[in-house]
């Protein structure tokens, strides 16, 4: 990335011709949604490192913003807005709905008009909504503090809005300015974390921009990739650049504790150095797919289910793993499989496959919201034809 000059691409480059489908970009985007559920399942910190997944969603997104941006940016951003905010408005009926009855109200803390209108950002969430602290789990079928876990996808909800809102102003300078302009949110990420940066008026904003900076250039990066900005490099620069990139945020997060209960996510500037060597490479090496490599194409039904229903998964995959871990917790309680098959109950791939199957049944529930925002007929199950939702999906 360092070698990309002013020089090195032309005012207006061209953007590489697209025709139809990229099922490489399909097969990242599902590869990325499964170990995001899998790692809010198991908690291994060494998940983020084999495949970072939010950096290559952002990129993903990042990639199709720019192709759309083809044309008016205001009507762009409308659509993106449109194909998200419906999955999160119904998300917001069943959790808000669900917290309020069980006694959440304005603490004394709160003015009752301020948290009332506090409540709109589960309408355009371009800051975290509010929700519950401490709930009590429902009996027999969610845990504690559920409402932790329904609202947590809901940062990406935000940083992806803004995200899109400033794409045409990412863009135009990325065409100017591809160094300063891909550089720049690392940079600015490396500042904050350090604590060289002037103090931010409150947590919310600290949170927003920090999300922001850390994969802002993967977004970044994306929409280099449709612009064709980064075909224009000697074939031998980023699989130069990109690993020694890695290896200074690897570096970074093992002399700041890397480790179990420890790892990137907790580490924005490693995450920011190490997601972006990585998406750099992917989109590097991507080979362009039209029809699926015979090897992949087994599994082309699991993959255009994730990729139609993106959002809904996203959005209600930690609330399935908490009512899933829940019940499976609860067999504990038969004196047979704790006697002679503890290994079973400690086990977490059951708990996963039973995660799915939650998230199958969200899918089944909620997924037609994301048809409805994509003005299509809403069905309970998708057509393998659909797009996905809103990480740049349509």
């Amino acid at each position: 990335m360092s070698t990309l000059t002013q020089d090195s691409a032309p005012q207006t480059p061209s953007a590489p011709q697209v025709t139809g489908r990229d099922r490489y970009f399909d097969f990242l985007r599902a590869l990325a949604i499964f170990r995001v559920v899998l790692y809010h399942l198991a908690g291994w910190s060494w998940l983020p490192l084999v495949f970072p997944s939010m950096g290559v969603m952002f990129a993903l997104a990042g990639n199709l913003m720019a192709r759309s941006l083809k044309r008016p940016a205001a009507d762009v951003i409308r659509g993106r807005l449109r194909r998200l905010l419906p999955p999160v408005w119904l998300l917001g009926v069943v959790g808000v709905t669900g917290m309020i009855a069980q006694g959440w109200a304005p603490d004394p803390y709160w003015h009752p008009l301020w948290w009332w209108f506090h409540l709109a950002f589960w309408i355009l969430p371009i800051s975290e909504p509010p929700y519950a602290d401490g709930l009590p789990g429902v009996q027999g079928l969610i845990g504690a503090d559920w409402a932790v876990q329904l609202a947590g996808p809901l940062w990406y909800v935000r940083t992806y809005i803004w995200f899109v809102v400033l794409s045409p102003l990412l863009l135009r300078a990325l065409r100017k300015l591809p160094v300063v302009t891909v550089l720049a949110p690392i940079a600015l990420c490396g500042l904050l974390e350090l604590g060289l940066s002037a103090p931010l008026p409150g947590e919310r904003l600290a949170s927003g921009l920090t999300d922001f900076t850390t994969f802002g250039a993967c977004w970044i990066l994306g929409m280099a990739h449709q612009e064709g900005i980064l075909k224009r490099l000697p074939r031998y620069v980023v699989p130069s650049v990109a690993p020694a990139v890695a290896l200074v945020g690897l570096w970074y997060a093992l002399r700041h504790d890397y480790g179990p209960g420890h790892d990137l996510d907790d580490m924005p500037f490693a995450q920011s150095l190490w997601s972006v060597a990585v998406v750099a490479l992917l989109l590097h090496f991507s080979p362009s797919w039209p029809e699926w490599p015979p090897r992949l194409r087994r599994w082309d039904g699991v993959i255009a289910f994730l990729n139609s229903r993106a959002v809904t998964i996203y959005l209600w995959h930690t609330t399935c793993i908490m009512i899933a871990a829940t019940q499976w917790d609860r067999l504990w309680s038969v004196p047979f499989l704790e006697q002679h098959t503890p290994w079973l109950l400690e086990s977490i791939w059951p708990v996963l496959v039973l995660t799915w199957l939650l998230v199958v049944a969200c899918v089944v529930a909620f997924g037609w919201a994301e048809d409805l925002a994509a003005r299509r007929r809403p069905r309970l199950w998708p057509k393998r034809a659909d797009r996905g939702g809103a990480g740049g999906r349509s």
